[in-house]
């Protein structure tokens, strides 16, 4: 993806979304287009039109930080859309972003999973963990990640990935009861990754697939909305336990850039709890009957 056209279509995208009277500015009668005009956003951010303007067309390599910060505040930006500006920025200029160390694309989830990465997953307990890369590959789970995730696992013949899952895949309506708001996040984390690298070709490739594939996928990447993951509450609808209301929480892996690893758990003593309980024994059956089944 080329840098220009995201930094480009970012600001804009962003620049529509406020209005006059948010920014504090009179409306100024009829408007050919929604949100603030270029003028009114380089005079809260105290820079020239032309400068913004020059911003706007994506030539954003060099700009300061106490530039892009007051753009930032000029067009109301939360934190997550704060990060990308900078990380967009950062690319421009050949910088490591997000304080990230350079990797080679690809490379990261080529990587094989360390052991004692995966001692950690199986020492959750009676929680699902797993790990994921920058590209929603599903690398790694614990026993209870296995049996939680069976809709997307498949038969394992290719990785699973949930980005793909999500868009490709009519089962995932059903295990994402809140399609839309899943559908959102997914594409909003893949878009803070691009900006952090815009010329991974296994990204590009990714997004093609997705763009090509799925209308829903293409309208929510052009909105140029951005999402962190960190922590939350989700739903999911599980076919062999129903539904189950989970906290997630995130956690970087800070020795494998890219990769993070996700524990949902269910509030104690909640319905969701007993039913990852019978998930958890559903899966234990599993694995006892496959141990004892001799090999063909």
């Amino acid at each position: 993806m080329d840098n220009r056209s995201e930094v480009r279509e970012f600001l804009m995208s962003r620049r529509a979304k406020v209005t006059p009277q948010q920014a504090g500015l009179p409306a100024g009668g009829s408007r050919r287009v929604p949100g603030l005009r270029r003028s009114e956003v380089a005079m809260l951010a105290g820079v020239s039109v032309e400068y913004y303007a020059k911003l706007e067309r994506g030539a954003i390599a060099g700009a300061s930080a106490s530039v892009l910060d007051a753009v930032s505040s000029a067009l109301q930006l939360d934190a997550t859309e704060r990060i990308h500006l900078q990380d967009l920025a950062r690319a421009a200029d050949g910088i490591p972003t997000s304080g990230r160390p350079r990797r080679r694309s690809g490379a990261v989830s080529a990587a094989p999973l360390r052991s004692a990465l995966q001692w950690a997953l199986d020492s959750q307990g009676n929680a699902i963990a797993f790990v994921r890369d920058q590209y929603q590959n599903l690398l790694a789970t614990n026993a209870l990640g296995r049996e939680f995730y069976s809709p997307v696992i498949g038969d394992g013949g290719r990785v699973p990935n949930l980005a793909r899952f999500q868009f490709l895949d009519p089962a995932s309506r059903d295990f994402y009861p809140e399609w839309e708001r899943f559908a959102g996040m997914c594409v909003g984390i893949l878009r803070v990754e691009v900006g952090r690298d815009p010329h991974d070709p296994v990204m590009q490739d990714l997004v093609g697939e997705l763009s090509t594939c799925s209308e829903t996928f293409r309208r929510l990447w052009a909105a140029h909305d951005v999402r962190t993951h960190g922590a939350g509450t989700k739903l999911f609808h599980h076919p062999e336990v129903g539904d189950l209301v989970l906290s997630f929480e995130e956690f970087a892996i800070t020795a494998e850039p890219g990769r993070v690893m996700l524990v949902y758990t269910a509030e104690p003593g909640s319905p969701s709890a007993e039913r990852l309980r019978l998930l958890e024994s559903i899966a234990a059956e599993r694995r006892a009957t496959a141990d004892s089944t001799p090999p063909a």
